[in-house]
C-alpha cells in the first residue's frame, strides 16, 4: 500500500486545474501555482514537460499511483491490442478503488483506496483489500453489510456533484455495482482533459 505524503491540493495548483472536480479545490480561488514563485510568468513548455505534466496529472488523479505501478500499467497497455492510450485508461478504470469511487460508494479517489484497503469491499462475494485489483467485466462489487451504514458511504451516495458513468450499473439500495464494459477515454467523466497519448509518448522515449 502506498501512502500519499504530499498535500493533494498542491497538485491541483501546480497543474492549474481542479483535477478531481472538488468544490474545495484552491484552484477555484487562485489558479496560480503554490509557493512564493507561483505567480511568476511561465514560459513555453517543452515537449518533455508537456508529456511529464500529462503523466503527473493522470497518475495523481487515481490517488497518486506509485511510479513503479504506473509504469507497469504502461507496459501492459502497449502489450494489449489496440490504441495504447485507450488501453491505459481502460486498465486504470478497472482498478477496484476506481470502480468504488465511480460507483459513488465514497466521495474521493483517496477515500476509495483507503476504503478498499480497510476491507470494506467484496468482489463476487469475496473480500478484496487490494486497491489495485483489476475488476473484470461482469464482476459484482459490493460494500460489506457491516459497512453500508458508515457515514462516508451514506453521504457519498447522495453527492450531487458527479454522476455514475454509463459503464457501471449501481444499486445504491443494496450497495452493489457491476462493470458492464471497459470504457474508452471519451466515456470517463474526468473533470479536466486527460491525455493518455502523451503519457505513452513519455514512457516510449
Amino acid at each position: 500500500m502506498s501512502k500519499r505524503i504530499q498535500a493533494k491540493h498542491k497538485l491541483d495548483r501546480r497543474m492549474g486545474q481542479n483535477i478531481w472536480g472538488r468544490p474545495k479545490s484552491p484552484v477555484n480561488r487562485r489558479e496560480y501555482g503554490p509557493g512564493q514563485h507561483g505567480q511568476r510568468r511561465k514560459g513555453k513548455m517543452s515537449d518533455f514537460g508537456t508529456q511529464l505534466r500529462a503523466k503527473q496529472k493522470l497518475k495523481g488523479y487515481y490517488a497518486n499511483i506509485t511510479e513503479k505501478q504506473f509504469r507497469r500499467y504502461y507496459a501492459e497497455a502497449i502489450r494489449l491490442r489496440g490504441d495504447s492510450g485507450e488501453n491505459l485508461i481502460g486498465l486504470l478504470e478497472r482498478r477496484l478503488d476506481a470502480v468504488v469511487y465511480r460507483a459513488k460508494f465514497v466521495p474521493t479517489p483517496f477515500a476509495a483506496r483507503q476504503f478498499v484497503n480497510h476491507g470494506h469491499v467484496k468482489v463476487n462475494g469475496q473480500r478484496v483489500n487490494i486497491a489495485s485489483y483489476l475488476v473484470k467485466t461482469g464482476d459484482v462489487i459490493e460494500v460489506k453489510d457491516s459497512s453500508k451504514q458508515l457515514e462516508i458511504v451514506v453521504v457519498a451516495s447522495q453527492l450531487a456533484e458527479r454522476d455514475v458513468p454509463d459503464y457501471i450499473e449501481v444499486d445504491h439500495a443494496k450497495m452493489t455495482a457491476r462493470v458492464t464494459r471497459i470504457p474508452n477515454l471519451g466515456e470517463v467523466p474526468y473533470p479536466v482533459q486527460m491525455e493518455p497519448n502523451l503519457v505513452i509518448e513519455f514512457y516510449s522515449r
